[in-house]
Formats: structure tokens, sequence, C-alpha cells
């Protein structure tokens, strides 16, 4: 497929964004934002952005209502990856999916190790996968994070991710 081809295929999707945080609030949401106009820049649309403690009821609540509403295609979330005690991002999203994508945790981490933290990079747990037909990504909170996984690996393969998921329903 040339370049024209997989781009006349671009999508503009409906995202929600979740930040988790204990400390963050829409004023000091540096990462919640930069996911944001990230895809809003690419042309897709925010439907949702919410900030959620570090707790796995109020995490999984957001994660269910994305995946269980039609209007979203994707739901992407930053913080709580990490192997600090208050980090269940990762604990709570991963039982969620239907289906996990392996490679953008192991692409990102080698990212991160290569172009940003260092051996840092072994801290991050970083994943993706479907749930119920909808794309979901988790990332590390930090603005470098953010921007390295948005604009080498989310960003670049979002509407091919979302076609997929989407080419046998």
């Amino acid at each position: 497929m040339s370049v024209a081809d997989h781009k006349s295929k671009e999508l503009q999707l409906k995202c929600m964004v979740i930040s988790v945080s204990d400390t963050r609030n829409k004023e000091t949401d540096k990462s919640g934002r930069l996911i944001s106009e990230l895809l809003e820049i690419s042309g897709h649309r925010i439907d949702t952005m919410e900030i959620v403690p570090d707790e796995k009821g109020k995490i999984r609540q957001l994660i269910n209502e994305g995946k269980e509403n039609p209007d979203i295609d994707v739901i992407l979330t930053n913080g709580g990856t990490g192997i600090a005690y208050r980090d269940v991002t990762i604990e709570t999203v991963k039982p969620l999916l239907d289906k996990e994508i392996p490679g953008f945790g192991e692409i990102f981490r080698s990212l991160s190790y290569s172009e940003d933290i260092g051996s840092a990079a072994i801290l991050s747990r970083a994943i993706a996968g479907i749930a119920n037909h909808t794309a979901v990504f988790s990332m590390p909170g930090s603005s470098g994070a953010v921007r390295l996984a948005m604009n080498k690996l989310i960003l670049p393969e979002l509407s091919h991710v979302v076609n997929e998921i989407q080419k046998d329903i």
C-alpha cells in the first residue's frame, strides 16, 4: 500500500483521554493536554477528558464507560504505569482487555531506553490492547513519555489500529 493509499484510510477518531494522578488537576495536567493537542492536530476529536486518582475502581469505571460507548474509538490513559505502590493503572486496564498489543509496550520501552531515559525504561509497564472493539493505550504520565509514545507509536498507527479493530464487525 502506498503512502497515499494509507493516508486515504485515515479516520477522524473519537477519543477519551484519562489522566491517572493523585496530584494533578485541570491546570497542572500537562500530559493530558499534550495528548489532546496531538490528537487534535492529527485530526481526531476529544470526546471526553478526565483526571482520576490512582484508584482501581475509578479507573475501571471510566475505562468501562469508554469501551461501552459506541462514540468512543480510542481510550488513552497516562499515569500510574510505574512500579510504585499507588501505580495501579496496568493492574486495572489489563483484565479489561480482550486482546493485548504487546508490541506497543515492548517498542515503547526500547525507544524510551534509546531516546529518552536510558535504563530507567525498565520501570515502565506501558500497555495497549483492545477492549470491546475500542483501542486502549496506557502510557506513563511524564510529558516526555507521552510525546514519545504519541509521536513515534500511537499517532502513526492509530487509524490503522482502529480500521483493523472495526473491519470485521
